[in-house]
């Protein structure tokens, strides 16, 4: 005999309604435990969400476009009773669902179902992953909250106004119950940009001038290509960063020769762990023994603008280009890994990211961000700081430089010879690392900030470091 069991939403951290970008299923399908049901894109990634039951579809209860959370029911599987049995120990009782308090109360019954052999026609189908269920809000819905009261929002919503300087009371919500979502926030700025709605005295960029809108057929051929999936989520967190947070950019280099020497030495050793260590997870360890003398670089600023969130955890941001674009992952913990290791998270990471197989986990909680061009080439340049982090590492690409090793052309003389008198010292081939700080004057003062490129210089030019 055949039950039919929803998959729900798992657990997904601390995400709320999130778009279903794309089905991947369609009803019939034979599917497996594991197999990916449909894709879902926060303000952060792109992921799929995978089936906790084999079986077959026989009701797609999603459509793209369609925003979900944890709990929310995404497909009904028709499976064996046994495997159904075998699914979960215990099925979770229904939820009731309290009624509205403005609205008419919505009838809740069980998924209407279609006889099918073996099946009893109208039986309420099994909830797999569902500790709670929760409305899906097509996106065409706009109800406006009512604005006597505290409006619906959830806590990202709420800091995300804070952030853009929106004033949430006045935002149309689209969620259940007039409920407000980023999405509605973004859609509030984007109006005002294009002159909808009268602008308020409000931070975030509120107010700036559009970018006039030009043929530019008129003066040859052209082509639009669409943004992917990733550049369209991450370009508003982008332009909110720059907008909100006073960029300065410190740039410097450092002598790594002996680093490299370090890399080299253990290239063999580090072949039987079956990883290759590369310049960049080097870096992220003297990262960490800079940032523990620099308590204030891995902190945020506190949403009223009044005092920091000091952080006492190192994990750290790093930076992956992907065909559809720019994907941040956390690597945890880095005080307390080796450099093996680290070679191997950062690799399984970067290939997880360029497979769009990153969960919202592995996106949250950096302290601190480092974005490395170096494989690619080019000098210095100037990273956008992730906000609310408050400094971002850029690094560039190695380069062999010339470095005076004597006594300094630029002390005073003494009476005897000159600094640059014969044999007096000479230059010296050198491997050097440009890189780049980011950071935010509002908490970072200049003075902190080359404090903190001059010791990770001097950090990355003794390795002794990777010994302690």
């Amino acid at each position: 005999m055949a039950e039919r069991i929803e998959i729900c939403v798992p657990d997904i951290g601390d995400f709320e309604d999130i778009e279903v970008v794309e089905i991947l299923v369609a009803k019939g399908d034979a599917i497996e435990f594991d197999d990916p049901l449909v894709s879902i894109e926060s303000d952060k990634a792109t992921m799929e969400i995978p089936s906790t039951a084999g079986g077959v579809v026989a009701e797609i209860r999603v459509a793209e476009g369609d925003r979900v959370s944890e709990g929310s029911v995404l497909v009904v599987l028709e499976v064996a009773a046994d495997a159904a049995t075998n699914s979960f120990d215990e099925p979770p009782a229904p939820e009731k669902v309290p009624e509205p308090a403005v609205s008419p109360p919505v009838e809740t019954r069980p998924a209407e179902t279609s006889a099918a052999p073996g099946s009893g026609a109208g039986e309420a189908p099994l909830v797999v992953n569902t500790p709670s269920r929760r409305d899906i809000s097509p996106a065409a819905s706009r109800p406006v909250p009512d604005r006597e009261g505290v409006p619906h929002a959830s806590p990202l919503a709420r800091r995300f106004a804070r952030e853009l300087g929106v004033p949430i009371e006045k935002t149309p919500g689209s969620g259940p119950a007039g409920r407000v979502l980023v999405d509605d926030l973004k859609q509030q700025v984007r109006e005002r940009f294009a002159g909808q709605v009268t602008p308020a005295a409000t931070g975030g960029g509120a107010g700036i001038p559009a970018v006039p809108a030009v043929d530019f057929a008129r003066f040859g051929p052209v082509e639009e290509v669409d943004l992917t999936r990733v550049q369209k989520v991450a370009g508003p967190g982008l332009h909110r960063s720059w907008l909100n947070v006073p960029h300065v950019t410190q740039n410097d280099e450092a002598d790594i020769t002996e680093l490299e020497r370090f890399r080299a030495e253990r290239k063999a050793a580090a072949a039987e762990h079956g990883v290759r260590i590369s310049p960049l997870v080097l870096v992220m360890k003297a990262v960490v023994v800079v940032l523990r003398d620099f308590p204030k670089f891995r902190s945020s600023l506190a949403p009223e603008g009044d005092r920091l969130i000091l952080k006492d955890y190192y994990h750290l941001g790093v930076a992956v280009d992907t065909d559809q674009g720019l994907v941040v992952p956390v690597i945890r913990d880095v005080d307390r890994k080796g450099v093996f290791e680290l070679a191997a998270e950062v690799a399984d990471v970067a290939e997880r990211a360029r497979a769009r197989k990153l969960g919202p986990d592995d996106l949250a909680g950096a302290c601190f961000t480092i974005s490395s061009l170096g494989g690619i080439g080019g000098g210095h340049f100037s990273p956008i700081v992730n906000a609310p982090e408050v400094a971002i590492l850029g690094l560039s690409k190695t380069r062999i430089a010339p470095v005076w090793e004597g006594p300094s052309p630029l002390e005073p003389s003494d009476g005897g010879d000159s600094p640059l008198a014969e044999g007096a010292g000479t230059f010296v081939p050198r491997i050097t690392l440009p890189f780049s700080l980011s950071y935010d004057h509002r908490v970072i003062d200049g003075a902190d900030a080359v404090r903190f490129t001059s010791r990770l210089a001097r950090v990355l030019a003794h390795p002794t470091f990777l010994l302690l």
